[in-house]
């Protein structure tokens, strides 16, 4: 089960209700795909008007929420697993902050370039929290150039 911020909480009950929808459905072989349908839609409208008038703080708490994707699991879903990590600035060593490669999006090439912060304490070690160094920066560069 996700986490919910606190003005998330419609979105949280309208969640459980479809979940229990579904179950209801499964275990009586009912069919139930008009109201999962004005569920969905319901669910769909109520996202758009909290997010649509969130305050500063609530983008930032948005911003920082620990189920939030990262830049490499974009990625992997765009280009559905068809991409390629390069590593190294050619000059000093790899920045493990900042990541960038080739992936396919469809059937065009494109080069895909971001920082990745790291889902757990380890990796984000790993990664230095997502704070770039120079040789990330011209690894960018020279992503960005080959391009």
């Amino acid at each position: 089960m996700p986490n919910y911020l606190d003005f998330e909480e419609p979105i949280r009950e309208l969640e459980e209700q479809l979940q229990k929808q579904r179950e209801i459905a499964q275990a009586s072989d009912l069919d139930m795909s008009k109201p999962e349908k004005d569920l969905l839609q319901k669910l769909s409208d109520t996202r758009k008007r909290i997010y649509k008038k969130l305050t500063p703080w609530q983008k930032v708490q948005v911003s920082r929420h620990p189920d939030r994707p990262y830049t490499l699991s974009y990625i992997e879903a765009v280009t559905e697993g068809r991409f390629v990590e390069l590593h190294g600035d050619r000059t000093v060593k790899d920045d493990k902050a900042m990541v960038g490669g080739f992936g396919m999006l469809g059937d065009q090439s494109v080069c895909f370039i971001g920082q990745q912060k790291g889902l757990n304490t380890k990796l984000r070690q790993y990664r230095n929290f997502g704070m770039a160094n120079p040789e990330g920066y011209r690894k960018a560069l020279r992503l960005n150039e080959t391009s």
